[in-house]
């Protein structure tokens, strides 16, 4: 289990991408790492665009950088409704200002761009949002994964495999 001792926050919001959370969600349970969800509102159940709920472990408010190895934020248009919350952001920009493993797939590089975190650094997304991305100050490119320091991010869920073996050797 190469990530035991490991503590991974998966951030959610209402229509998140269902493969976006959930293969994270089971593949670092898997290699052995402590799964957090975190919402908007801890105990709060959130549904993803195909229905799925999920619950929050934990409130953003109760969520510090500190606390975890690594963030994932998945898409959808969750991504969309976390920018809305200033606490949620702010996790996000400390996690990567403190080192943390920082993943964004697809619409998730919405939540880099709010963070202000994006200045210089090489990554990838969703091509729809390619604009916004490099209006933050962000080198876009093509590619199924990037990895740029601590920051790590894909385009789509038939990227999560290249995805999810990026983050797991960052956390290891």
């Amino acid at each position: 289990m190469e990530l035991t001792g490991k503590k991974v926050f998966i951030l959610v919001e209402t229509i998140y991408n269902d493969l976006e959370f959930w293969y994270p969600y089971y593949r670092l349970k898997e290699a052995g790492a402590d799964v957090v969800v975190i919402g908007p509102m801890g105990g709060m159940v959130y549904k993803g665009k195909a229905g799925l709920p999920v619950k929050a472990d934990l409130g953003m408010a109760d969520a510090k950088a500190g606390q975890c190895d690594g963030l994932i934020i998945p898409g959808g248009y969750a991504p969309d409704h976390m920018r809305r919350h200033p606490e949620m952001v702010k996790l996000v920009r400390d996690c990567v200002e403190f080192g943390k493993v920082v993943a964004a797939i697809c619409h998730a590089g919405w939540m880099l761009a709010s963070a202000d975190v994006l200045q210089g650094r090489t990554v990838t997304s969703f091509f729809a949002i390619k604009d916004d991305l490099v209006h933050a100050g962000a080198n876009f490119v093509d590619q199924e994964v990037v990895v740029d320091n601590n920051i790590i991010t894909s385009r789509t869920p038939d990227d999560l495999p290249a995805f999810l073996h990026a983050i797991i050797t960052a956390l290891a």
